[in-house]
């Protein structure tokens, strides 16, 4: 059964030249609960990426009027640092140069699996480029994070985290005010080889409003968790 969108859906920007290619990715992204912005030209793509801030970037190379690798690098040089993976037939070690010269963080050659594909963007989910900066945050007038640390400091006292309950925290404080599904929290904070589920989630969020209070961390029936900053 499809996934609902919500407005807070992790976004996509897809560029892809080949329509039939475009709508079996974008239908498949999106019934997994991404949010997917279509481009079919590299103009088309840079104006989107200028316009909307994406979580990531999903380029084929081979497209009209301006390659994936020079929208990549143009995006870059307006500091648009969502995390980007390239689609793409190209394969030779000269192309893998340049895709990483360009900007990217990973690179998938065409024939590829829909499911490989999900499994790389949820890899990239778990980097810091999608999860923010590590710099300290401050969550009220008294509480500051230090994501770099996994560190609380309340007035004078230091309080450090549990890995797990650390990287929650981080994902939630990048989408501020935003819903944050369940799904993308588990994803995020447990590694591949870890059995994450709802309850122990929901046993670390409750450790979290421990130290942050009730009110900062709210449960949105049937969507996931948001947090409110002061």
């Amino acid at each position: 059964m499809p996934k609902p969108i919500s407005s807070t859906a992790l976004r996509i920007l897809l560029l892809e030249d080949d329509f039939t290619l475009s709508s079996i990715i974008e239908e498949y992204l999106s019934d997994q609960g991404y949010s997917v912005t279509c481009a079919y030209n590299g103009e088309s793509a840079l104006d989107f990426g200028y316009e909307i801030a994406f979580d990531l970037f999903l380029f084929d190379v081979k497209v009209p009027l301006l390659n994936g690798f020079d929208v990549l690098r143009e995006l870059r040089d307006k500091e648009r640092k969502a995390p980007a993976i390239f689609i793409t037939s190209l394969n030779t070690i000269d192309d893998l140069s340049n895709a990483y010269d360009a900007g990217c963080d990973d690179y998938l050659k065409k024939p590829f699996e829909l499911k490989e594909l999900e499994l790389r963007i949820r890899a990239l989910i778990k980097r810091s480029s999608i999860l923010g900066e590590d710099t300290p945050i401050a969550i009220s007038e008294t509480i500051v994070f230090d994501p770099k640390l996994g560190r609380l400091t309340n007035d004078e006292d230091e309080i450090t985290l549990p890995r797990k309950e650390a990287k929650i925290l981080k994902i939630l404080l990048c989408h501020p005010g935003s819903i944050v599904s369940s799904k993308v929290l588990i994803e995020s904070a447990w590694d591949f080889d870890e059995d994450g589920s709802e309850e122990s989630l929901r046993t670390h969020i409750k450790n979290l409003r421990k130290h942050l209070g009730k009110e900062r961390i709210i449960n949105i029936r049937g969507q996931g968790y948001q947090i409110a900053l002061a």
